[in-house]
C-alpha cells in the first residue's frame, strides 16, 4: 500500500502516526560490499523516455574495519552510488572511494584517520617511543568524501567538509585524485553544499584565519571552465569574508544561501573550539565531536553581502538559537531578502544525537532519544535591506504574504521572528531540493524534502511555500534517501518532472531497495528500479543529464 496524499495548509499532522516497530531502518546503517561491474535493475511502470543520464549518491558503506567500528553515521568509509537511465532501462553501480582514509584502512586492516566521531588509536606494533612522536606530527585530516558529488569545470569531486575532495569518474566511479582546497585558496576546510550556477560558475564558503589570527569565513568562487580548459581550480579566488562573532570559535556552517546579488551567511551557536580541536589531536581518544560546543547566549547571527562587489552589509540581523544544515533557497523581492531554512530549534548541536548506537536502536529507544533532542522546523526569514534609524521599534516587513518579521532595535541591531513553513512533532522536512537550474535565488512555490521520523527517513515530501500545502509519499517498512528532482526538457511549469530517491524496503519483498520514481506534481508512482541487495544510507547527490 503506498500513501500519496495531498494536504492543505495545516494538515501535515496526519502523516505522523506511522510507527516502526520491525527496525527495517537498521538496514541503512549496515556495511555493503562494492561491484566489479553494474548491474541490471527490474523496472516496474515506465521511466519516462526523456529521463537519460545518471543519479550519482554519496554516502558511507563500510561501518567498521575489521573489529573496529565507526561509531558516528559520518564515519563510514565513502561509497559512490550511480543509477543509469537509458531508453527505459536502468542499471546500478556502487564503488568504495579510494581516500587515503579508506585505503590505509584496508591496507591495514585497522582504522587509520580519526573520523568525525571515531578515533583512530596508534597502530599497537609500534613501540611506545615511536607511537609517542607521532602525536607530534600535526593534524592528519580525513579526505573520506562521503558528504555529497559536485562539477567543476569538467570534473566531478566526492567531498566531505575538510579541505579535501576526491576527483571521480563518474561514468566508472574510479577514484581519479584527491585535491587539498588549501593549495588554491584561503580556507581550512569547505562544506559540501557549493552553490553551481547555470555557466558552471561554483561558490562555496569555509572557515580560515583572518586579520590578527581572528578566525573568519571566506567566500570562494571558482569560475566556470574556460577556453583555455585549464583547472578552473587554478583560477579560484576568495571573493568575500565574513567576520566571526568569536574570533577563536568558528561557527559550523554546512550551507549558505545564494542570490544573483547577494551572499547570506548564517551563523549559529553550533561553535568549533578550535584551541580543543588543535590539541585533541594530541589527547588520547579524542575526535572532531569532542570539539563541538555550543554558545548558550549568542543566538543566531546572519550575515549579508553584495555577491558582485563583495561588500559586507553593514547590517547586524539577530535571531533566538537554531542549528541548520540545509537552506531550501534564498531570493530578493522589493528590498527584502527571503531566506527559507531547515532549522533545528535551540543550541544543542543536533550531531550528538547521530550515534550509530542511537540511529540501529530498536524503535521505542530510537523515539526517546529523539524525545530529548532539538526539534525541527521549516522557517522562512525576511531580512530587510534598506531602512534608518526613525523606522526604530517598528516591523520593516512590508511583504503581503508573509507573517515573519524584522524589527529595528535601539541597539540598532534587527531582530528577526520566522514564519513557519513546515513542522509536525520530531517531524523533519530535511534534505531539501528544489527546480535548482531555473529557481535557485528566485522567487519559487515548491520544495522536495525527505521526512524524518524521529530521526528515521520514512517519507517523501513535496511542500509549496505559498501555502503550505503538502503532498506525500509513503509505504510501510519503506526507507527513502534525499529527493532529487529532476526537470523535464520541455517544462512549462516549476514541478514538470520527476522526483528520484534511493529506497530500501528490507521487509517487504525479495528486492531490499529500489531507486523510486515520482511525478513531480502529485508525488504519484511512476516507475520503480529494484536491486537484489541492499543499499546503505546516501546523504546527498546529483542528476548528471546524458
Amino acid at each position: 500500500m503506498t500513501l500519496a496524499v495531498h494536504s492543505a495548509a495545516g494538515e501535515e499532522k496526519m502523516y505522523n502516526q506511522v510507527e516502526h516497530p520491525a527496525g527495517g531502518y537498521k538496514k541503512l546503517f549496515e556495511t555493503v560490499e562494492e561491484l566489479s561491474s553494474p548491474v541490471t535493475a527490474h523496472v516496474t511502470g515506465r521511466i519516462p523516455s526523456w529521463l537519460r543520464g545518471s543519479l550519482l549518491r554519496c554516502g558511507p558503506g563500510l561501518f567498521e574495519v575489521g573489529a573496529e567500528p565507526f561509531y558516528h553515521l559520518f564515519d563510514g568509509q565513502a561509497l559512490l552510488h550511480k543509477f543509469d537511465f537509458k531508453e527505459g532501462h536502468v542499471t546500478y553501480h556502487r564503488r568504495f572511494v579510494r581516500s587515503d582514509a579508506y585505503v590505509r584502512a584496508m591496507t591495514e586492516k585497522r582504522i587509520v584517520i580519526t573520523e568525525f566521531g571515531t578515533y583512530a588509536y596508534p597502530d599497537p606494533c609500534k613501540n611506545i617511543f615511536s607511537r609517542f612522536f607521532s602525536y607530534f606530527k600535526g593534524v592528519e585530516v580525513t579526505d573520506n568524501a562521503l558528504v555529497n558529488v559536485y562539477p567543476i569545470g569538467e570534473d566531478y569531486y566526492a567531498c566531505t567538509e575538510t579541505n579535501f575532495i576526491t576527483r571521480i569518474n563518474p561514468d566508472t566511479l574510479e577514484t581519479i585524485k584527491q585535491v587539498d582546497l588549501c593549495k588554491y585558496v584561503s580556507v581550512n576546510g569547505a562544506t559540501a553544499h557549493p552553490h553551481i550556477e547555470n555557466d558552471g560558475t561554483v561558490y562555496n564558503i569555509g572557515n580560515c584565519f583572518g586579520k590578527n589570527f581572528a578566525l573568519a569565513y571566506n567566500i570562494i568562487r571558482v569560475p566556470p571552465l574556460q577556453t583555455d580548459k585549464e583547472d578552473p581550480l587554478d583560477k579560484a579566488e576568495v571573493v568575500v569574508q565574513f567576520p566571526c562573532s568569536d574570533r577563536f570559535k568558528p561557527s559550523y556552517v554546512h550551507s549558505f544561501g545564494l542570490t544573483s546579488d547577494y551572499i547570506v551567511f548564517v551563523e549559529t551557536p553550533v561553535k568549533i573550539n578550535l584551541l580543543k580541536f588543535l590539541s585533541s589531536w594530541s589527547l588520547w581518544g579524542a575526535n572532531y565531536m569532542d570539539c563541538f560546543e555550543s554558545n548558550e547566549t549568542m543566538g543566531v547571527w546572519l550575515h549579508v553581502a553584495e555577491k558582485k562587489k563583495g561588500r559586507l552589509l553593514n547590517i547586524k540581523y539577530r535571531t533566538s538559537a537554531f542549528n541548520l544544515f540545509h537552506h531550501i533557497n534564498t531570493y530578493e523581492d522589493n528590498g527584502f531578502l527571503i531566506v527559507d531554512l531547515c532549522t533545528w530549534k535551540g543550541f544543542e548541536f543536533i550531531y550528538n544525537y547521530l550515534y550509530l548506537a542511537n540511529l540501529r536502536s530498536n524503535w521505542d529507544e530510537v523515539k526517546r532519544h529523539a524525545e530529548k533532542a532539538p526539534q525541527p522546523e521549516a522557517r522562512r526569514y525576511v531580512l530587510p535591506l534598506n531602512f534608518d534609524k526613525a523606522d526604530t521599534g517598528k516591523n520593516l516587513v512590508t511583504l503581503p504574504y508573509t507573517t515573519a518579521t524584522a524589527t529595528l532595535r535601539s541597539d540598532e541591531t534587527v531582530w528577526l521572528e520566522p514564519e513557519v513553513i513546515f513542522s509536525g512533532p520530531r517531524h523533519a522536512f530535511e534534505f531539501p531540493q528544489i527546480n535548482y537550474k531555473k529557481y535557485c535565488g528566485k522567487p519559487y512555490t515548491y520544495t522536495y524534502g525527505l521526512g524524518l521520523n524521529h530521526f528515521v527517513p520514512d517519507r517523501l515530501c513535496k511542500l509549496n511555500v505559498k501555502t503550505k500545502e503538502t503532498w506525500v509519499w509513503q509505504e510501510p517498512d519503506s526507507y527513502p534517501s534525499e529527493p532529487i528532482f529532476v526537470s523535464h526538457p520541455d517544462a512549462l511549469e516549476e514541478d514538470d518532472g520527476v522526483v528520484l530517491s534511493i529506497v530500501i524496503s528490507p521487509g517487504v519483498g525479495p528486492k531490499p531497495a529500489y531507486l523510486l520514481v515520482l511525478n513531480a506534481k502529485d508525488m504519484s508512482e511512476v516507475a520503480r528500479a529494484e536491486v537484489e541487495m541492499n543499499i546503505p544510507v546516501t546523504f546527498h547527490g546529483i542528476f548528471k543529464r546524458a
